[in-house]
């Protein structure tokens, strides 16, 4: 079996996240992470709170803390929620770690070493009314590119072009709006990606041809508009400093690694810091440093990610001149909307994670998530389409099945799966389906296509209740006691073949329907094709109950309610 590396995006310190964050990055890790994990593969799935920069510093002046109390706090919360919806990391860390600031460290002054950073004098943006030089993202105006009137100093949301401050037009400060900015003279260091273009090419060119359009096309945009020399230091209180053996004036005046510089990094630092914490068992270097070739590493990121991560991350790894593992399989995904627009916070539109929990069960919002993944395009959520989703696909493809047959048959048989006769024609066809469709739901998660995934998985669902309808064990019963057994026995084994393979979508639901069945040794962790054709794993005479019901159909009433707390207006 292989070694599977996965990444997904850092969340940023500042706020809970809201589920287009979610289905963009951790929730496809997770459900990948856990498929592979039922196939027998070794996985590694790291993510962490992504802590520097800015914005935190500015988060953490609001609440009045320390800004290392800020992110201990934020970092918990964050933690709480994914948690809450399930996604099974195997560390998820903290930027902030001393982990984190020793490799970061070791990379920049590696990249010294071998000539790919350099001192510049610069001409930085300094705001008076805000008494402090401003770091690229808190410099806002209008792109000179798109003409978006709210790109940032770093990179313009819209067109995805990255910028610097002085590109903008008509900037200003985004703590205080002011645009009576200065330019000002101070010193950072710079990494020198025009140095190493020709061989970030090649290595993106030796890759792309396996990315998702999405992925490739973002970093050969990028490298055709040509990589330019970053600044890779900022002016702020926190981030990990500039190390002063290598660069004593800058530290001594304060500089730090700007955020993008560090954050990758610390998808080692995550791994470091799980290592740590079992050091006589885990080896962190064997998944990064020097790794034998059966590690495929696979990141997961919405589309403004991409740039970061395909080109600038690899040319840092890349100048480093260190055998450090690069990323094999880049999944992007575009953005999913609230009914066309943007989630907001501050005008309390769209939903938010934590808030979704509240409302209603992780499965419903793992599944509806996954099922409608902004894969090929970006995609909108609605709550008259997750209503008539859960409805028709959980509620009443799923659901329904489960509970009508474990209550039918206990109704008449009693608490233990029943005997009845042997499989026939009907039984042969269901088992070449069921099959033939689990093929498919492996295809196309060994592909990481999410959206075909789930509907394979909701025809797997479907199979179960054409079957149910054409036996209708309720009228069977009145002239074959056993042909009805037989069916309800086969039915519960569809029921169980489900709580395995559906484990990476709805893994509580899962559990759930696999503990209805007390077997003595139930231990399948996948179902092959011959189990899939025979539907024997639970056999007569095992007992079993009938859950609660596992997903509850969501009302006009309830509909109405979301959209009167979440906004349901078409944004403008």
């Amino acid at each position: 079996m292989a070694r599977h590396l996965i990444t997904s995006a850092l969340p940023y310190i500042n706020g809970i996240k809201h589920l287009g964050n979610m289905v963009g990055s951790m929730l496809p890790a997770d459900v990948y992470s856990r498929y592979l994990r039922q196939r027998g593969h070794d996985v590694l799935y790291i993510c962490a709170t992504d802590e520097h920069g800015t914005p935190a510093e500015l988060a953490a002046k609001e609440q009045g803390l320390p800004v290392d109390e800020f992110c201990a706090q934020a970092h918990d919360a964050q933690k709480a929620v994914y948690d809450g919806f399930a996604l099974a990391f195997d560390y998820f860390g903290r930027s902030s770690s001393p982990e984190n600031r020793e490799i970061t460290q070791h990379f920049a002054r590696k990249l010294n070493e071998n000539g790919f950073i350099e001192e510049r004098a610069i001409r930085q943006v300094y705001s008076p009314a805000d008494g402090r030089f401003l770091p690229d993202r808190y410099v806002e105006g209008t792109c000179p590119h798109c003409g978006y009137d709210r790109a940032r100093g770093d990179q313009c949301e819209n067109c995805t072009r990255v910028l610097d401050p002085t590109d903008l037009i008509n900037p200003r400060s985004a703590i205080s709006g002011s645009t009576d900015l200065e330019v000002r003279e101070t010193k950072h260091l710079f990494l020198l990606q025009s140095k190493l273009q020709h061989e970030v090419e090649e290595w993106v060119a030796r890759h792309e041809d396996d990315w998702p359009h999405l992925a490739s096309s973002i970093a050969r945009k990028w490298l055709t508009e040509g990589l330019h020399d970053r600044a890779i230091t900022r002016d702020l209180d926190w981030g990990v400093p500039v190390p002063a053996d290598t660069w004593p004036a800058l530290a001594a005046e304060g500089k730090v690694f700007y955020v993008w510089f560090d954050a990758p990094i610390e998808y080692i630092g995550a791994t470091k810091e799980w290592a740590d914490q079992d050091p006589e068992n885990r080896d962190w270097k064997s998944w990064w440093y020097d790794v034998d070739t059966t590690v495929r590493y696979t990141e997961f990121m919405a589309k403004d990610n991409v740039p970061f991560h395909t080109v600038m991350f690899p040319a840092t790894e890349l100048g480093v001149r260190e055998p450090w593992k690069k990323v094999d399989y880049v999944k992007a995904f575009n953005w999913l909307t609230y009914y066309g627009g943007k989630f907001s916070t501050s005008q309390k539109r769209g939903v938010f994670t934590d808030h979704a929990l509240e409302i209603l069960p992780a499965d419903y919002w793992r599944y509806f998530l996954i099922a409608n993944a902004p894969e090929s395009d970006d995609s909108s959520f609605t709550w008259e389409h997750f209503t008539a989703t859960v409805n028709k696909d959980l509620a009443d493809t799923l659901g329904n099945f489960v509970n009508r047959v474990l209550s039918f048959s206990k109704k008449r048989f009693g608490e233990e799966v029943p005997a009845g006769g042997e499989p026939g024609a009907a039984e042969t066809r269901l088992g070449e389906e069921i099959a033939r469709l689990l093929a498919e739901y492996e295809e196309h998660m060994e592909a990481l296509q999410f959206r075909k995934a789930a509907a394979a998985l909701r025809a797997l669902w479907s199979a179960g209740n054409s079957y149910l309808e054409e036996k209708a064990p309720w009228l069977e019963i009145k002239t074959d006691k056993d042909g009805a057994a037989l069916t309800l026995r086969t039915a519960m084994n569809l029921i169980h073949l489900y709580a395995v393979v559906s484990e990476p979508f709805i893994p509580a639901t899962s559990a759930a329907m696999r503990q209805a069945f007390s077997l003595a040794d139930d231990t399948a962790s996948w179902v092959t094709q011959d189990e899939a054709k025979a539907l024997t794993a639970v056999p007569a005479g095992t007992p079993f109950t009938v859950p609660p019901v596992l997903f509850a159909k969501l009302t006009d009433e309830d509909l109405e309610t979301y959209k009167e707390r979440f906004g349901g207006v078409t944004a403008e």
